[in-house]
């Protein structure tokens, strides 16, 4: 196996946490839309509860992705009619000139920092 043990756990509780902010959710509001309590999607986010299939298919379909991207199987790039990629655009135009600069000036700084420290 090429996958380093632990490594997919441990990349499931961070792609449920950035598919609900993507969805602009809370935890206690997916919580109430999943019949939970908020704390069981906070333990899940944070990998200390296992997420059952069931739960993982309502939770894709909740936050409009693919369970294979939430398992780490799919690719990390957002194709174009992706509604996460939309929701983002939508934001952006709401933001005032003077922030947008700024945004994408932090943006390109932190690519700047990937290219530079990455391997």
């Amino acid at each position: 196996m090429s996958d380093p043990s632990g490594s997919r756990a441990s990349g499931l509780p961070a792609r449920l946490r950035a598919a609900r902010e993507a969805a602009g959710l809370s935890q206690g509001q997916v919580a109430k839309l999943m019949g939970m309590h908020r704390p069981t999607i906070s333990e899940m986010e944070a990998g200390n509860r296992k997420v059952s299939a069931e739960e993982l298919a309502r939770l894709a379909d909740l936050y409009d992705t693919k369970m294979t991207w939430l398992l780490g199987e799919a690719p990390d790039q957002i194709s174009a009619d992706d509604p996460r990629l939309q929701l983002a655009a939508r934001e952006l135009g709401k933001l005032k000139p003077d922030d947008l600069e700024r945004l994408l000036k932090l943006i390109a700084a932190l690519k700047s920092d990937d290219d530079q420290g990455g391997a």
